[in-house]
């Protein structure tokens, strides 16, 4: 059975901006947008036009720049929203208008004031406006995650009646589990009769830690694009990390999914990402961590140098990182400090590195991390006792 693609809709730009302090003027942008597209996403969600007048004019110059990737731009369910929306995405080659409104009863209660059939209307009405500017109009039931799947099933139906081609199912607040946010795409794969009009797409948020699981969970039930950022940022706790994603469906090729991501790419889009919005990557983030790829336990160490692949799923090289680390600690063993002593230009044999092993362990107890420049030390301090030994 041939592959299914999986469309990437990367939110970097609009939910990932989000993050206190990772505001982008246009030309950041605009850069982080080429990228992208470089990159190998299929959408990129530029922005929310109407909030700001810097929002309008980023999405209007990505609009103009970028050559083969839809455009986004996202609306509430307000026509000035989605008449300003479709201005901004004027020049855009490819312009997707991405509309919608709660359907959780908390939303409607608490946030709208309203009743279900209020918000159904309101849903239609919003996806006919937008139909009037683009054919690609997309659709999200916010806090679908916590909506009831028969009212989700009657909006959904409605929505691409009335003209929307991709309907978002946002886990907005992080709150489902991986069966059940699969089970509500496979509700309404079965259950909405004109779905196969349609694409559906995960937009999970990571407040339990469960995004990625969630939007995998989604795509095995029937989803068919996610919606993710690089460095899984965004809204509170963040969204679905794109590198994740990508590398979990690149590693599972039976699953029978790809993606257009160029996976070399990665690591040096992290760092971009990183170093334009000013917002570390923690150390121990999959894929993308700096410590990603470094290994300082002796029992890890001693396997990975024997064969890689007993502590390394994915190539440093798969995902455009830098070479794996032995990283020399307390914990590390003799095989690791004597790989570590060889690089840097020493040739000790076995009895060598056991003379030198209760010192490096001293060493290793006071600090941490053993550095090159402490290796040069305990060569230069041993070196006599060796060759008089000898």
């Amino acid at each position: 059975m041939a592959a299914k693609q999986v469309f990437i809709f990367d939110t970097t730009l609009r939910d990932g901006e989000q993050v206190p302090g990772c505001k982008l003027n246009t030309p950041e942008k605009v850069e982080l947008a080429v990228k992208l597209e470089e990159l190998g996403v299929d959408i990129i969600e530029a922005g929310f036009p109407v909030s700001s007048p810097g929002d309008y004019h980023s999405v209007n110059q990505i609009s103009r720049t970028i050559k083969n990737a839809v455009v986004c731009g996202l609306t509430r369910a307000v026509q000035k929203d989605i008449e300003v929306a479709a201005q901004a995405l004027k020049y855009a080659k490819r312009p997707r208008i991405h509309t919608g409104i709660g359907t959780s009863d908390s939303h409607i209660k608490s946030k709208f004031n309203s009743n279900r059939e209020d918000i159904l209307q309101r849903a239609i009405q919003c996806v006919k406006w937008a139909r009037n500017y683009t054919d690609d109009v997309e659709f999200y039931a916010e806090d679908a995650g916590r909506t009831d799947n028969e009212y989700l099933a009657r909006v959904v139906e409605a929505v691409i009646k009335a003209g929307a081609t991709t309907i978002n199912i946002p886990d907005t607040t992080g709150y489902c589990l991986p069966h059940q946010y699969g089970e509500k795409i496979a509700f309404l794969r079965n259950n909405v009769s004109n779905i196969d009009k349609a694409i559906i797409s995960c937009h999970c948020h990571n407040d339990l830690g469960l995004a990625t699981a969630n939007a995998i969970a989604g795509v095995l039930n029937g989803a068919q694009q996610i919606e993710c950022t690089i460095n899984g940022l965004g809204e509170r706790a963040g969204n679905t990390s794109l590198e994740e994603v990508v590398m979990i469906l690149n590693q599972h090729k039976h699953l029978g999914y790809y993606t257009q991501v160029n996976p070399k790419q990665l690591n040096p889009m992290s760092r971009m990402v990183s170093d334009v919005m000013r917002m570390p990557v923690q150390p121990n983030k999959a894929i993308v961590g700096a410590n990603a790829f470094s290994h300082s336990s002796g029992i890890h160490q001693d396997g990975f140098l024997k064969d890689a692949s007993t502590y390394e799923i994915i190539a440093p090289e798969e995902v455009g990182a830098d070479s794996s680390k032995i990283v020399l600690t307390a914990r590390s063993g003799r095989s690791a400090l004597a790989f570590r002593l060889q690089k840097i230009g020493y040739s000790f044999t076995r009895n060598d590195v056991d003379a030198l092993y209760e010192s490096f362990l001293k060493m290793a107890d006071s600090k941490k991390e053993v550095t090159e420049e402490d290796l040069h030390q305990l060569a230069a301090e041993y070196q006599p006792v060796l060759v008089e030994a000898v």
